[in-house]
């Protein structure tokens, strides 16, 4: 069943073209297609430095804080797969590059399990864990 957005309501832009689209809007205003219907046709949306933008109604979607906790999961994974990848290339290559990429990669895995209670495995990232780790890096 259709549902459209109302006033107040949380939203993303489907294909963000900016950093500011990559953000979370509030719905401030809905314009339908005629008076008496309840299909929108364009959205205005506050993000959160201010800006308001209006879309056309198929080029936005409802989106919850939830939605960006798992987003921003899925970006970490795939960052720390990138940087388990990169270390290993970059142990061959330059032993400074090496352990500054190591560096960072620690930095990205304490930050996931510090705030978003996810553990990155380093040695398989793509398979996060949720329980909890006992013992120290392995």
């Amino acid at each position: 069943m259709y549902r459209s957005l109302e006033v107040g309501d949380t939203a993303r832009v489907i294909k963000p073209s900016d950093a500011t689209e990559y953000r979370l809007g509030t719905v401030t205003d809905v314009r339908y297609a005629t008076p008496h219907t309840t299909y929108a046709r364009r959205y205005t949306l506050r993000f959160p430095n201010g800006d308001e933008r209006t879309y056309p109604a198929a080029h936005v979607v409802r989106c919850t804080r939830a939605d960006d906790h798992a987003a921003l999961e899925m970006a970490f994974t795939k960052a720390a797969v990138a940087l388990r990848d990169a270390c290993r290339i970059a142990h061959d290559y330059d032993a400074d590059l090496s352990s500054g990429t190591a560096s960072i990669l620690r930095r990205l895995v304490d930050l996931a399990r510090l705030r978003l209670k996810q553990t990155l495995d380093p040695a398989n990232p793509a398979w996060p864990h949720t329980g909890t780790q006992n013992g120290g890096d392995q």
